[in-house]
């Protein structure tokens, strides 16, 4: 085909690309010559498309991080990358429209220049113009004789005309500030045009929950929903088998029919496990099939009742299958990560300025390269295929390293002298290592029959990570030395499941788990998923809180040194005197760094008599120096589920008018929002003032200084939909997970530290609703750089397990901290924390293999 790359280029342009030196996600496009590549976001891979001259030579989609060809297409359909992209009739329409309907008076010199811009066919910044440029709905897009089905036809009628009053509110308040003349075109089709539309539609079907029957034409299915058992797997087998004596014809597709099969043979009913069914099974049996079905039913017919379980009746839940986004690359992070003028550091040439990416002709085509500024006049263009010798400069950010000089032995004394240090301080490492290798702890069983039904029962595919962490915590536990692994992971990516498969892990081989968190309110949370998902076995877990009396806590602590209770979930009381443990086998804690230096002087000493399991998602610079040294095991999970998106985030001063309508905002989608004021003595007057400005709102308060039954009770109502914004300090931090919470709103955000920014805003964006924070400073008030920095840093990382890249941000904010010396610190600051970092795990490695070896 022919087509012109310069007209295709911009169409892409209008259609939401960003044009850039390279593709790596979707909604990127790259020119380099005759060749365009994009990445389409219905694409798994980007399309590497070749002209020559007009005609189009070759389609291919290529892998981002090799840039080698996966597969050659004769064809590729490209779509648009955002969900408006007007054309240029319809932006000169649009701003005519606009210009007529005000009347000169009250517009800012903002919105002046956006109409100005509308009237030379040109988008402005701001997403409000694109909903407005349009005029076609979903119905101009049915064929003739389609079919309308409409589902709940009065709630769908009561939602529109809420989206006609809540649209009428929007356009009034930005008619008052002068940012949208007050006669500007709705986004929607109204409430009244939406029923013209429904009532002209022919054929049209209309679906509802409680209707009588008695409205003419109705029909009234005859299905009816299945019983369902929650997880009681032996009440289910018994209650189908006296359905099958009764001659009722039953099919029960579930992922675990193999044990459910053993089950209903102990009942008497005798099933064989089928991949498929190819007919309803005769009167009087049942039909067992490996798979899994949405939800089951029953209904009755003239041959007796048919009925269909799976395992939604079952189980209480269906395993649901979760595809997974690619990790980025290290290409990708690094160029995510630095900016022209930031510091660099190329391992074999020195700390530089990051200049950019340049083109360069080689022979007869072009490549990509870093260009990278030394001491004096001095410049390397690195090739973008060797990015993985360049990283980022960190250190403590005071002080600006010095640049090296190329063409002498500058950086080569410097690398040298750090390497000496670097092995030096190897040794000391291995001495410890060494040391820790003479310890003796519990060398837990192999994995059991309870185990892999656990296992099984996870509603949920694990992620490749998850996989491969459990794997290197379940090997630390069978091992004879105690375990002292940090698992470092984005909040939401499965870490609590990996602390629940080895708390039961130890549970099984007779041992207690203490299972130490931050908050009572995570406390809460902990309990409810442990419970959730050890039900069907016996074991006991039992919290210790504030929310607990005194005369429970006596009661726990006495179950805890007697061992009748297996895993215990608590806050820092676990760790005070007085706690005496039966028989402890592992302890797992949840974000270490919220803990004090006493505590952590006890969690030290547990770490030479129990394995030791540590989560976190934004590990403190310290921890975070010590497993990247290799003095602590470290795993990381970077895998983010399929439908998690990342959490769109604004820094902003505190405006009422803003906050109102991202509370209205997450009403109308009928979400909740939490909202933090993280100061106690002024949280009640700043509840006053949000129900002033969202009156609809129905807003409750928490904060950890309130009674402990207080606290749990708005709590509980709040995770129950019975509130629709809470109003709290920071004791949501960590933990918490409600999937229908998907907006944040932090109040002086300046005033929290970096991890805690990253952690509130990972309480948003569980689920698969696209989750908003904004991060609010007060007004005309001047952020110190230290706070700017932190808000920049949160506002840039919205990539998806970016807690990592987050922790090294903070580091550099606030230094390495003095691990074991000023002279370290000193050495850091002059190769980088990175390089630092690889060349004394190199030296660890070198050392163990030689001592291995016999040397």
């Amino acid at each position: 085909g022919r087509i012109g790359l310069d007209a295709l280029a911009l169409q892409l342009v209008e259609g939401g690309y960003t044009l850039g030196p390279l593709v790596e996600s979707p909604g990127e496009a790259a020119r380099r010559g005759g060749i365009l590549d994009v990445f389409p976001p219905t694409e798994a891979l980007p399309l590497r498309i070749e002209l020559f001259g007009d005609e189009v030579g070759s389609i291919r989609r290529f892998d981002p991080e090799t840039q080698r060809t996966v597969e050659r297409l004769d064809e590729a359909l490209i779509g648009p990358a955002r969900e408006w992209f007007p054309d240029h009739h319809a932006l000169l329409e649009l701003a005519s429209r606009l210009d007529s309907s005000r009347d000169g008076a009250g517009a800012s010199n903002e919105l002046e220049e956006e109409l100005a811009a509308l009237a030379r066919g040109e988008l402005p910044a701001p997403p409000r113009y694109g909903p407005l440029t349009g005029g076609a709905t979903l119905f101009d897009h049915f064929g003739d004789g389609a079919l309308l089905i409409v589902d709940e036809e009065d709630a769908v009628l009561a939602a529109a005309a809420e989206q006609d009053e809540l649209t009428a509110e929007r356009a009034e308040l930005l008619a008052r500030d002068g940012d949208l003349p007050a006669e500007a075109p709705r986004p929607h089709l109204g409430e009244q045009a939406l029923i013209e539309h429904i009532e002209r539609r022919s054929p049209r079907a209309t679906f509802a929950r409680w209707a009588t029957g008695a409205e003419r034409g109705s029909l009234r299915l005859p299905f009816t929903p299945h019983d369902a058992y929650a997880g009681r797997l032996q009440v289910a087998a018994r209650e189908l088998e006296r359905r099958v004596q009764r001659g009722d014809r039953i099919v029960v597709v579930t992922q675990q029919a193999q044990r459910f099969r053993e089950l209903l043979a102990e009942a008497g009913v005798d099933a064989r496990v089928e991949s498929s069914l190819e007919a309803p099974p005769v009167p009087g049996s049942l039909a067992l099939v490996q798979g899994s079905l949405p939800g089951g039913w029953r209904i009755a017919t003239p041959e007796g009742e048919l009925a269909l379980a799976t395992d939604r009746e079952l189980l209480g839940f269906i395993r649901k299958r979760r595809a997974l986004r690619r990790g980025a690359s290290h290409r990708a992070r690094f160029l995510a990560d630095v900016s022209p003028g930031d510091f660099v550091v190329h391992a074999d040439h020195g700390i530089a300025r990051f200049a950019g990416i340049v083109r360069r002709d080689v022979g007869e085509e072009q490549r990509d390269y870093l260009q990278l500024r030394y001491a004096g006049e001095d410049r390397l263009y690195v090739p973008i295929e060797q990015i993985d010798r360049v990283s980022r400069y960190l250190a403590d950010s005071d002080r600006a390293p010095r640049l090296t000089r190329l063409g002498t032995q500058e950086w080569a004394r410097t690398r040298a002298r750090v390497r000496e240090a670097v092995g030096e301080l190897a040794a000391d490492l291995l001495r410890l290592y060494a040391a820790r290798q003479l310890l003796r702890g519990h060398a837990f069983a192999e994995d059991g029959e309870w185990q892999h039904e656990l296992e099984s029962a996870f509603p949920y595919e694990e992620t490749p990570d998850q996989t491969r962490v459990i794997a290197e915590v379940k090997r630390d536990m069978e091992a004879r030395q105690p375990m002292d692994r940090i698992v470092l992971g984005d909040v939401g990516f499965g870490k609590t499941e990996v602390a629940v498969r080895a708390a039961f892990k130890a549970v099984q081989d007779g041992y207690q788990v203490a299972i130490l968190v931050p908050t009572t309110v995570l406390a809460q949370q902990h309990e409810r998923t442990f419970r959730e998902r050890l039900a069907p076995f016996p074991v006991r877990i039992e919290t210790l809180s504030r929310f607990r009396t005194d005369a429970e806590a006596r009661e726990v602590l006495a179950g805890l040194r007697e061992g009748a209770i297996d895993i215990v979930i608590g806050t820092h009381r676990l760790l005070q005197p007085g706690v005496e443990f039966g028989n402890l086998g592992l302890v797992v804690i949840d974000e270490e760094q919220r803990f004090g230096v006493t505590h952590k002087e006890r969690l030290k000493r547990m770490r030479l008599e129990v394995d030791v399991l540590t989560l976190s998602a934004t590990p403190i610079p310290r921890t975070l120096h010590m497993t990247l040294a290799g003095i602590r095991d470290m795993s990381t999970m970077e895998s983010a589920p399929e439908d998690r998106l990342p959490v769109q985030t604004w820094v902003a001063e505190w405006d009422g008018a803003l906050v109102r309508e991202a509370i209205l905002g997450e009403l109308e989608r009928g979400g909740q929002a939490y909202v933090v004021h993280n100061r106690v003595h002024s949280i009640d007057q700043f509840a006053d003032r949000l129900r002033a400005l969202a009156p609809e709102a129905r807003i409750v308060v928490g904060h950890g200084q309130m009674h402990r039954g207080l606290l749990r009770s708005v709590m509980e109502r709040f995770a129950a939909g019975e509130a629709d914004v809470l109003v709290c300090t920071t004791i949501i931090e960590s933990g918490i997970d409600i999937p229908n919470v998907n907006t944040l709103i932090v109040d002086l955000a300046e005033r929290l530290g970096l991890a805690q920014l990253y952690q509130l805003r990972g309480r948003v964006g569980r689920g698969s609703q696209q989750a908003r924070a904004y991060l609010l400073h007060r007004r005309g008030g001047v952020l110190n750089e230290a706070a700017q920095q932190r808000l920049a840093t949160i506002f840039e990382a919205t990539e998806l397990g970016a807690g990592l890249q987050v922790a090294l941000r903070d580091l550099e904010i606030r230094g390495a901290g003095n691990l074991l010396g000023a002279e370290q610190s000193g050495q850091i600051a002059a190769v980088g924390f990175d390089l630092y970092t690889q060349m004394l795990a190199t030296a660890v490695e070198g050392l163990r293999a030689r001592r291995d070896g016999g040397e």
